[in-house]
């Protein structure tokens, strides 16, 4: 991510938060919609590639179970699918 779309503290990446609903729970992914115009903008092309580089990303803001990780990979790149 650019330094510019870096939140300034915790209080404002809460302010960034966009709820996914991963494996039928809703959760809230901080920073998620500056993730996907920062990947999108990186031009990756293959899925598995992309989906790998926004959990490189999301993971930095936000907890991921690895027991859900796979949940919350499909519904991250189902989320960047949809904004492009």
């Amino acid at each position: 991510m650019s330094k510019r779309d870096k939140p300034c503290c915790a209080a404002e990446a809460m302010r960034r938060i966009k709820k996914v609903d991963v494996g039928g729970i809703v959760v809230g992914l901080a920073m998620l919609e500056d993730i996907c115009y920062d990947v999108r903008d990186m031009n990756i092309s293959g899925r598995e590639k992309i989906a790998d580089e926004l959990m490189k990303q999301v993971k930095i803001y936000n907890y991921i179970p690895e027991s859900a990780y796979g949940k919350y990979r499909d519904a991250v790149l189902k989320e960047y699918e949809m904004m492009k």
